[in-house]
Order: structure tokens, then sequence, then C-alpha cells
């Protein structure tokens, strides 16, 4: 199946010059999103995870049903503010200013392999914060997952671990 025929281009948005990949239309076909959290599933399986790790908001579409169908957990990363209870905030650097994000203290025990798990794969630097916060928790990052990579960006240099990806556009 051609999962690009599933997603939508939006020009201009968040801002003029910016084409905006929408997987809502992915989400909407059933057998279009079968075969992409199926075919994320078998991209990670060999990687082994204890833990998937979604990055709010996209990525927690991909991480629960692909947790689900391999069997094992799910935690969320989050904006700042998202989260109940005690929090480990990360925050690093943007093009112009800071972002932070957040993980629950007790969600990821000391040497769990865990697979982060996004929509799309652009600069890399949301990626590379939630890699380092969890490893800051003690987490084993073993590997990354996205349904979209802009490869002209070249986010995937901006960290270690296997990246696994179900399409590629140029950019």
């Amino acid at each position: 199946m051609d999962l690009k025929q599933h997603i939508r281009g939006i020009p201009d948005f968040p801002k003029p010059g910016i084409l905006f990949y929408d997987i809502s239309t992915l989400l909407k076909h059933p057998a279009a999103w079968k075969h992409a959290v199926e075919s994320m599933t078998e991209a990670i399986r060999p990687l082994k995870p204890d833990l998937l790790a979604g990055i709010d908001s996209r990525g927690f579409l991909l991480a629960a049903p692909v947790a689900v169908n391999l069997g094992c957990g799910m935690v969320m990363i989050r904006k700042k503010g998202k989260l109940p209870g005690k929090i480990i905030p990360h925050t690093y650097d943007l093009e112009y200013g800071t972002d932070t994000v957040e993980i629950q203290h007790d969600a990821v025990s000391a040497g769990q392999r865990v697979v982060v798990l996004d929509d799309l794969l652009a600069t890399g630097g949301t990626m590379a914060a939630a890699i380092r916060l969890l490893t800051i928790v003690g987490g084993n990052v073993v590997g990354t997952g996205f349904i979209m990579e802009l490869t002209g960006l070249k986010g995937r240099e901006k960290f270690d671990v296997p990246v696994k990806t179900l399409l590629t556009y140029e950019f």
C-alpha cells in the first residue's frame, strides 16, 4: 500500500512557506492506518523494546497501537505543564528560543529498553530532547520510529540511535 496517497500536504501551515504533512487523512482511512501501524510494529520489533515512548501529541497516536501489537508498555513525553504528578523536565534549544519536554518521574525503570515514536522527523530537535530526557531518567533508548522523514533537514544526525521511517520526503 502506498501510504503517501493518504498523507495530505497543506501549504503555508503553520506559517507561510511551510508545507505541513497532515496525517489526519491517514488516520481516517482504516486500511491505510492499520497498514502503517503494522509496518511500524514490524520495523521496531527487532529492537526488542520494553517500552515505547510517544512524543506529544501525534506520537501518542502511533505509540499506543504499536505498543499493544508488541505487548509492551507505553509512556508519554509531553509538552511543559501537561503531565500530572512529579515530573522530570528537560529544556532544549530551538532555532529561536527554548522549549521543554517532560516525563513522569516513575515512567521508566533504570535500564529499560525504549523506542521513541513520533509522526515526523524534520530537524530532529524534539526527538534529540526526548532521547536525552529518557536517558536522564534511566532509560536505554534503543531506537526511534517515524511515519515520515524530511530527509533534506538531516534530523537523524542529531542523535545516535537507529531510525525507522515508513515514508521519506525530500526537502
